[in-house]
């Protein structure tokens, strides 16, 4: 992969992109691959050399692995600091970076540290949680000692004292830890081989040239076309529906002086954060059904 500069920023951030230092080591596929949609990884191997990032897009990524830089100096004397923990899983070699652990006297707490932005904390993405208990998985299945806890330490980057002090359920500081569900070791386990299983029929996609499985809908992070029914004029909706017929119902109980405004649907994931989506016939398939 290429690594850009159109805005032209500092070289220092150039520097540290190239100089990182992450490996997953021998692992077939690291946590943050297997919650990956499969389609997206492969396409990502095969087209490696023409992929191009700019370092704009990465700014985050790097703050992110300064706040391992704060774990170190940070650490006490029962913090395990970024260890990298590898399984077999039906043939398969999976390994985990965890940010964090901790030994207690009746188990481990797991902790992972991300940037993020306040959407994301306030909404608790799914995939924290899947990824958080992936990692409890590995730390119980190597270790053989129990994780009591998993947790979220969250760096907001866009956090706002005046919404802290003006809004419902806002982070009270601009670092919020939330505590994440634990799943039973089995159904983690099931989890992670589902997973596996969805990579595998990819690889094996890749290898005979065959098409690869579509990504779904929530890989893509897609937004359903909806309806909006709202006084002309006015800016805010009065009810937005996901079909066509039932806004106009709405149109027609309210009476004169109201329109239905369409608010296209997209593939957010696609459209702005797949590195791959040019290689994508899926994508170019959607892309022409929409012009």
């Amino acid at each position: 992969m290429k690594l850009t500069n159109i805005y032209n920023l500092p070289q220092t951030f150039i520097n540290v992109l190239s100089r990182s230092k992450y490996t997953k080591g021998k692992a077939n596929l690291s946590v943050t691959e297997l919650l990956q949609p499969p389609q997206l990884v492969q396409l990502r191997k095969k087209h490696w050399d023409e992929l191009e990032e700019d370092v704009a897009d990465k700014i985050w990524a790097i703050f992110g692995t300064a706040i391992h830089s704060v774990l170190e100096l940070g650490a006490d004397h029962n913090h395990l600091i970024e260890e990298r923990i590898h399984a077999t899983v039906d043939g398969w070699d999976i390994s985990g970076a965890v940010d964090l652990q901790k030994q207690e006297e009746d188990g481990i707490v797991i902790s992972d540290y991300k940037t993020a932005g306040v959407w994301a904390v306030m909404n608790e993405k799914i995939e924290w949680e899947q990824q958080l208990n992936m990692y409890a998985w590995l730390v119980e299945k190597v270790k053989r000692t129990p994780v009591k806890k998993v947790e979220i330490v969250a760096v907001i980057r866009d956090w706002s004292r005046r919404d802290a002090k003006n809004r419902e359920d806002y982070p009270e500081a601009p670092i919020k830890v939330l505590d994440i569900p634990l799943w039973s070791y089995e159904d983690r386990e099931e989890f992670i081989k589902q997973r596996i299983q969805l990579h595998s029929n990819a690889s094996l996609a890749s290898e005979i040239g065959e098409e690869y499985a579509p990504c779904s809908p929530a890989d893509m992070w897609e937004k359903p076309t909806t309806y909006a029914v709202k006084k002309a004029g006015n800016k805010r909706a009065t009810a937005v529906f996901q079909s066509e017929g039932e806004a106009q119902d709405k149109k027609a109980e309210l009476g004169s002086g109201y329109e239905i405004e369409v608010r296209p649907g997209e593939r957010t994931r696609c459209a702005e954060f797949c590195q791959v989506s040019s290689f994508c016939k899926q994508y170019r398939d959607y892309l022409e059904e929409e012009e």
